[in-house]
């Protein structure tokens, strides 16, 4: 699923050229097999807080691609992309959880990200997928932990609501 999700993210960025432009060489250096270039071209956009390339930077960590294998440097870079409302980042943040890799396994945290990350991917496949994987997570949970999932769910989409009237978005 990994594999997918980065495919997935390279396609958004080529499908966006004024946003992609700068992350190409990364792009292009990760589809030749060099990931320690795609590091190189990809962590100062992260560090200046661009969401898709700390997804890959995340992505480079969790599969051990040109770094040493890290989940918890993973787990880093998919929250700042996640909190910033990338699907992608969102989606494998739900299934870190879900399945307790390089984090404690959380349903509750689970449901909410692929929830979350359901809400905000396009129509389609994607969509479909987070939905599954959230009703999937959901029939692990007590009731209560779907209504403390749900909570968080609301909390963390008035947070990003009242930041972006703050920005004037």
């Amino acid at each position: 699923m990994s594999r997918q999700l980065f495919a997935l993210a390279v396609l958004v960025l080529l499908a966006t050229p004024a946003a992609a432009q700068d992350l190409n060489a990364g792009v292009k250096a990760y589809e030749r097999g060099d990931f320690s270039a795609a590091l190189r071209e990809w962590l100062p956009l992260a560090e200046h807080g661009r969401a898709s390339a700390q997804f890959n930077v995340g992505q480079l960590y969790f599969l051990g691609r040109g770094v040493r294998q890290d989940h918890a440097e993973a787990l880093k870079w998919h929250t700042l992309a996640a909190e910033q409302g990338n699907a992608n980042a969102q989606s494998v943040l739900g299934s870190m959880y879900a399945t307790g890799r390089g984090v404690r396994q959380d349903f509750v945290r689970a449901y909410m990200w692929h929830a979350l990350a359901a809400e905000n991917s396009n129509p389609g496949r994607f969509m479909r997928d987070e939905r599954v994987a959230r009703d999937e997570v959901a029939r692990q949970m007590t009731p209560e932990q779907i209504a403390e999932a749900q909570k968080l769910i609301r909390d963390w989409t008035a947070k990003i609501t009242n930041a972006e009237s703050k920005d004037g978005k």
